[in-house]
């Protein structure tokens, strides 16, 4: 989990594991309850820890629910690494279009069932003149750079500098639409409509045939 948000990073097992009761705490308290209500004392009691704990880590209940919404994104990236596997033939011809069905799919599962992920998913809100580390973007960058090898990807720099290379930025891009209608999924149908998620896999695969092809 990337630790930029916390106060402490833990060292020890024991401290690492009590963080993950945190978030968990959280994770399930943002269901029951919305962000609103939901309190560093409320977490700290549902965890089983004390409040002193919960603020050893976090220094308000934003950056918790930030440090959530990182792990979301690292088991996310996780779930797609698990479910394509080390880089096989397939993708090394490029063939890359079955790899849209498993980006979405993991996606789907977890925003089904992943506690606290329907309000924080990979990150906060943020205004759309936000820098360039809003949740889109930490998104993208993940899915490409996991991608770039097994297709064979050079999309320039990440950071600061040059412009990115149009593979790059046609991730983010892609990343950005299907982010629009998957909330559209959503609001249509409390599951996800199956129509509306499968005509985002088509639009996918039609907008980055044009670079990945």
């Amino acid at each position: 989990m990337s630790t930029s948000n916390l106060r402490r990073v833990p060292v020890q097992r024991r401290s690492a594991e009590r963080l993950g009761r945190i978030l968990d705490a959280c994770a399930e308290l943002l269901d029951e309850t919305g962000y609103e209500e939901l309190s560093t004392r409320a977490v700290a009691e549902r965890a089983g820890v004390p409040i002193g704990s919960v603020y050893r880590f976090f220094d308000n209940k934003r950056a918790m629910a930030e440090a959530l919404a990182r792990r979301n994104l690292d088991e996310y990236v996780a779930r797609i690494e698990a479910r394509l596997g080390a880089p096989d033939d397939a993708l090394a011809r490029g063939e890359w279009r079955p790899v849209i069905d498993v980006v979405i799919d993991e996606y789907l599962a977890m925003k089904r069932g992943a506690p606290g992920f329907g309000l924080v998913e990979f990150g906060m809100p943020v205004p759309a003149t936000a820098p360039a580390d809003q949740p889109n973007h930490l998104v993208a960058g993940r899915l490409y750079d996991l991608l770039a090898v097994r297709l064979g990807l050079d999309g320039g720099p990440a950071g600061d500098g040059p412009r990115p290379g149009r593979p790059r930025v046609a991730m983010l891009v892609a990343v950005e639409a299907a982010d629009a209608l998957l909330k559209l999924a959503f609001r249509t149908d409390p599951a996800g409509d199956p129509v509306i998620v499968a005509e985002t896999k088509e639009m996918l695969r039609g907008y980055l045939a044009a670079v990945l092809d």
